[in-house]
């Protein structure tokens, strides 16, 4: 499902000292014009375009103004995984024991230990559990312990909101998950709703993957055929419960809804619980979350994750937020021991340094950007995208940006459906970024002549519903043009349709997927 797809490295660097001017009048004033829309009225714009090869700065707005990157900020901790841990750095999730068998019984607790991977599934811990139960195991006489101590205790970011917690793009961190699909959303379950055969019935509803650890309230109504579909789901705060309510009409498709878990610590130890149970393994005791495996515990069974350069696939192309709250704890405790936000921030500000970032002028307070406390200049953001070029790992890293209007939802991500019948699909690669009065696209484009072109482009405190045309015209305008003529022509923002939804969130985080 997520192909790995080579790029090709560069080894030349930003070279051009900090704040130098443009050097192409044609292409400021066609940059400056796409800027004037009337959207971006009362708001602003750090925009930055450098030459990739020579790092000649080629247009600048307000490169130096520090704004909300949203999942811009995706590209420093990105890198910074790619370069602290390695592109084969992998995961592991362990089944251990201090207890002695005899026979087909375990006399004692049996441990399973989390290193963070945030793309484990119910069948991996299927998987765990019927490798135990082919060596004869049926009976565990203490309890299941739920090691998560990899990480620290906090679950959620700072100043992330709190009218997100159910959303699924906001689910905890722990060092011991689980996703429900293949889109690697930890920490989330999938809710699916079916309407009854005839008006009155209870909506029929299934839960991805199936546990107890869920409880549902069912309060929904099968309503006439034609009638309003008002199904929703929340999760009340605190707790596992899912609250179904409103109405379905008969013949109405699914309602379905990814919905995040309360502490997924006891998600993981409860979905392994029942493989183990599946597999006719029984644990006499309840699990018990949160303890750390004692250092003489021998391994009984292991999974492990796919090498980071592979989960960069499902991390970069469809925003995940989870993914780059694990990869920032992970860098923490690599680096520090520590698996915390502050330790996994300061090993990214340590890199960012190293690759000629100036980290005095930027505040980085999680690692997906979820965080609206997030500030980012763009002149910043195209020198990390410079300075990246010459690493190792750079052909990895650059083939795991979305693709303009690439069909493949694997290739092209949060870009899938942009800039396409321009000369900018199938070329651009970048980053989006999406919060409520906050846009950002950031990556690498060539232009009409072939020169390989660096962009970064940071919108703020803008009214309007999506400013995302505009970004897109300013990334198809350097596509169009020789970037070195002296006339260049500004590829008009498309303008926003009447139902487009509006870009407060990334695409990829409104599912189904709208791109």
């Amino acid at each position: 499902m997520w192909p790995v797809v080579l790029g090709l490295a560069c080894t030349l660097t930003w070279s051009s000292p900090a704040g130098a001017g443009p050097s192409d009048t044609g292409l400021k004033a066609a940059l400056d014009k796409i800027l004037a829309d009337a959207r971006m009225e009362g708001g602003a714009a750090s925009v930055v375009v450098a030459d990739a090869a020579t790092g000649e700065r080629l247009y600048q707005r307000d490169g130096t103004d520090r704004l909300m990157p949203a999942s811009n900020t995706k590209l420093a901790t990105s890198t910074a995984a790619m370069a602290l841990l390695g592109p084969d750095y992998r995961y592991r999730t362990d089944v251990l024991s201090t207890g002695r068998r005899h026979g087909s019984t375990l006399h004692g607790d049996l441990y399973l230990r989390g290193s963070g991977d945030p793309t484990t599934l119910a069948e991996d811990y299927d998987r765990l559990a019927a490798d135990l139960a082919a060596t004869g195991l049926r009976r565990v006489t203490g309890r299941l312990v739920a090691d998560d101590t990899r990480f620290d205790t906090q679950r959620l970011g700072r100043s992330w909101a709190a009218d997100d917690e159910s959303s699924y793009y906001s689910a905890q961190i722990s060092a011991l998950t689980v996703a429900p699909d293949t889109d690697y959303d930890s920490g989330t379950v999938i809710v699916e709703a079916l309407p009854g055969a005839k008006p009155g019935d209870r909506p029929k509803v299934t839960l991805t993957p199936k546990t107890d650890y869920i409880r549902l309230d069912i309060r929904g109504t099968t309503v006439a055929e034609g009638a309003p579909d008002t199904l929703a789901v929340e999760r009340q705060h605190g707790t596992n419960t899912l609250t179904i309510s409103g109405n379905i009409p008969v013949g109405a498709s699914a309602t379905k809804e990814w919905i995040s878990v309360w502490e997924p610590t006891g998600y993981a130890a409860a979905v392994f619980a029942e493989a183990l149970a599946e597999h006719g393994v029984r644990v006499a005791g309840s699990p018990r979350p949160g303890r750390p495996t004692p250092p003489d515990a021998k391994p009984l069974a292991s999974h492990s994750s796919m090498p980071l350069k592979e989960l960069m696939l499902p991390f970069m192309k469809l925003s995940n937020n989870m993914h780059a709250e694990a990869l920032t704890k992970t860098i923490g405790h690599e680096t520090s021991g520590h698996g915390s936000w502050s330790a996994g921030l300061a090993g990214i500000d340590g890199y960012l340094k190293k690759e000629g970032v100036t980290t005095s002028t930027l505040r980085q307070v999680d690692g997906s950007g979820l965080s609206r406390m997030n500030v980012f200049p763009a002149g910043q953001l195209a020198a990390l995208l410079l300075s990246v070029r010459d690493a190792p790992w750079y052909a990895d890293w650059y083939a795991s940006l979305p693709v303009a209007c690439h069909p493949d939802r694997a290739i092209g991500g949060t870009l899938r459906t942009r800039m396409c019948t321009t000369p900018a699909a199938r070329n651009a690669r970048g980053k989006t970024g999406s919060l409520t009065g906050a846009s950002a696209l950031s990556g690498y484009v060539t232009d009409a002549g072939g020169r390989e072109l660096v962009y970064s482009v940071v919108l703020n405190n803008y009214l309007a519903s999506s400013v995302k045309s505009i970004e897109d015209a300013i990334v198809v305008t350097l596509a169009s043009s020789r970037t070195g003529d002296g006339a260049i022509t500004a590829v008009p923002p498309r303008a926003p349709r009447s139902a487009e939804p509006p870009a407060d969130l990334e695409c990829s985080w409104r599912k189904p997927l709208v791109c």
